[in-house]
């Protein structure tokens, strides 16, 4: 691998780069089995302790490359670890256990082990000296959210988290119903990462992070001839800030790839304005999630500075963005400290690879027909599967997955990255299963499609008939269920019905017309899953993606003979964390859905999904008429024993508890 640093100083006077660069992120945590991920700037043992509230401590060490401690390098110094721990021994459930990580850095002449208080004396909440987890005996609480945009002009939504978290820890709590309930689960629904939609600050601090870490050049194949060919190449140019789209080249007179495939990027309705400061390589991906998920990595690398020759937009939005991420880097260690203290789930959409990924059979023909789009989308999906893939399944690289991976860390650009993309492109067990009670089922919506042969251009389903046979499969025999899509499977109807028409008159990119009722297909096969005589009496859809929260009740009618009882769903979605709609516009759709559909409008006989009743809850303490909230923040559902939500609401940035109440009278038959 080749290596431009040999220590962990940069220049002469710069910061040292921190042991530990991102994380501890807890992941999948149940009586067996214990999982936390981390990367830090060298190979390190790692010692973890576990103290259970009234029982013996527990100690372990483990060794890089160990079962226990598989470990992925990428570079001089940035190494991938997972604590993957199985006990014999079960862990107390509904417990406080405490715990510390500390590592002995094979870079550390003195070898002294190092705990968080070195490495981030902020990791735990006040009157605690170390993070702490519970195994839940049953979920009664959850945290959700999706689509985390640093450069968002509104505050982190994790930050709301965090202050729910310091809450439950400290007994002030905002109702009587709260107390002592400590939320089971984070789950992060998509778009964790904007690899398509980057700052130009934030894209000049990843441009930095990756010489500061010293990870291999990647020689880039299918660029405009004159143009860099190579990251280096690229970071030497200043990174082409917002002018990366002259790297593609053109298809015909007419269109290039970038136009093909992000072709959207001027859309009335859905905006994506910094596509050409799309991250390219697979080092620019891995330091895009070091800057997001910790103020680590930040410390040691200077403030970007104002680029010559801007044009005077790109200049008034640099300046603009400046701001945003300045404000961003200060919520970054409430994000740390939530990551240390809740199991966490993670699921990629769009934008955690790019823009409107996979949206239709003529889509993908465009972006893996072409080497460098190939090559962009696949540098995406190893990086989510090594920040977030991994840690769903820890299983994951003994799954095929392990030798690709590692060859693609070690020589980017050459025939085994080109390789290793290949394997990720057709793997097919992103989707995954946690054992809670109720069990968190999560799907895949990006890479089992149901295309559409007939017009290509058409959107893909976002489940081909397989991955719903096997949904069918995993939801067998269950009372209840926490099922996490992506987006909304029951979305808002008039919003459907542009992206409907727009799909009509051949322009589905200009508006993301992506859910779950635009193909046929896909559409029948779901809401027979949900009527199936097998399948659970109660689904909690946890959804986010549209950048705006909403709440519907859906009863939906199974025995026609009126023997046994029908399911009850809730469809909730969360958007974004930091990410909203223009509020003017997010308003008149609002309104112009209650208006379109109300409970006696024609509208819903042109529009009938399948017998559904659907009951829209209230975001309290909004205007009159509004049933969307446009606020990033992060969602709270509590269940009670069977697996209903007894509470629903938005823990909002600007500091805002918003609950969704039930409208009754506002059923409509859908």
């Amino acid at each position: 691998m080749p290596q431009t640093q040999t220590d962990s100083t940069f220049k002469t006077g710069q910061p040292e780069l921190p042991p530990v660069l991102a994380g501890p992120i807890l992941r999948k945590v149940t009586p067996d089995r214990v999982v936390i991920w981390l990367a830090s700037r060298s190979a390190a043992k790692v010692r973890l302790e576990l103290f259970p509230d009234h029982l013996p401590p527990l100690s372990f060490v483990f060794a890089p490359g160990t079962p226990e401690l598989p470990i992925l390098s990428a570079g001089v110094h940035l190494h991938y670890l997972l604590v993957d721990l199985q006990l014999k021994d079960p862990l107390p459930e509904d417990t406080w256990i405490s715990y510390r990580l500390s590592l002995q850095l094979d870079d550390d002449p003195e070898k002294t082990w190092q705990d968080h208080t070195v490495w981030a004396p902020d990791l735990c909440y006040p009157e605690n000296d170390l993070p702490r987890f519970k195994v839940p005996t049953r979920v009664d609480a959850l945290l959700h959210g999706s689509c985390r945009k640093p450069h968002s002009q509104e505050r982190d939504g994790l930050t709301a988290a965090d202050r729910h978290l310091a809450k439950c820890l400290s007994g002030d709590v905002d109702h009587e119903s709260d107390k002592h309930v400590w939320p089971s689960l984070l789950v992060l629904s998509g778009d964790q990462v904007y690899v398509d939609d980057v700052a130009g600050p934030m894209l000049q601090s990843i441009s930095l992070l990756v010489e500061r870490l010293g990870l291999p050049d990647e020689a880039l194949e299918g660029v405009e001839q004159g143009f860099p060919a190579s990251g280096n190449a690229l970071g030497k140019a200043g990174g082409l800030l917002y002018k990366r789209e002259t790297l593609l080249p053109k298809i015909d007179q007419n269109a290039s790839v970038f136009d093909v495939l992000f072709g959207g990027t001027s859309k009335p309705v859905f905006t994506s304005q910094h596509a050409r400061n799309h991250l390219i390589t697979l080092a620019e991906m891995l330091a895009m999630y070091l800057l997001v998920w910790s103020p680590a990595a930040w410390s040691s690398l200077p403030d970007p500075s104002v680029p010559d020759g801007l044009t005077e937009k790109d200049a008034k939005m640099y300046a603009q963005e400046t701001g945003a991420i300045r404000q961003f880097r200060e919520d970054l260690p409430a994000c740390r400290r939530v990551l240390a203290h809740l199991p966490t789930a993670m699921m990629f959409d769009d934008h955690d690879v790019t823009d409107d990924w996979n949206l239709s059979l003529a889509w993908e023909e465009a972006a893996y027909g072409h080497p460098l789009s190939r090559r962009v989308i696949g540098n995406a999906l190893v990086a989510y599967g090594i920040n977030q893939g991994w840690g769903n399944r820890p299983e994951i690289l003994a799954e095929g997955l392990s030798a690709p991976l590692r060859g693609s860390l070690e020589a980017p650009g050459s025939a085994k990255h080109d390789a290793a993309i290949g394997e990720f492109l057709s793997f097919e067990h992103w989707d995954f299963e946690w054992p809670t009670s109720p069990p968190l089922i999560v799907l895949d919506t990006r890479t089992r499609r149901w295309r559409s042969e007939r017009n290509t251009h058409y959107p893909s389903g976002l489940l081909d008939w397989e991955a719903v046979t096997d949904l069918q499969g995993h939801l067998r025999g269950k009372s209840s269920v926490l099922l996490v899509s992506a987006a909304p499977i029951f979305g808002v109807k008039l919003i459907e019905a542009v992206q409907r028409l727009f799909t009509v008159l051949g322009k589905p990119l200009m508006v993301d017309a992506e859910y779950w009722m635009a193909h046929p297909g896909t559409a029948s096969a779901i809401l027979n899953v949900f009527r199936h005589r097998s399948t659970p009496e109660h689904f909690v859809i946890l959804s986010g993606d549209v950048h705006y929260s909403f709440v519907y009740d859906v009863e939906l009618r199974r025995h026609r003979d009126g023997a046994g009882s029908d399911p009850k769903i809730w469809q909730i979605c969360s958007s974004g964390i930091k990410n909203t709609w223009p509020e003017k516009l997010i308003s008149a759709l609002d309104h112009g859905n209650r208006w379109a559909f109300s409970p006696r409008s024609p509208l819903n006989w042109f529009t009938k999904r399948r017998g559904m009743r659907v009951i829209p809850r209230k975001p309290v303490g909004t205007p009159h008429g509004r049933r969307i909230l446009n606020a990033s923040g992060i969602g709270l559902v509590m269940l009670d024993e069977s697996g209903a939500p007894t509470d629903i609401r938005q823990l909002a940035a600007s500091g805002e508890v918003v609950p969704f109440e039930r409208r009754e009278l506002e059923a409509r038959l859908d």
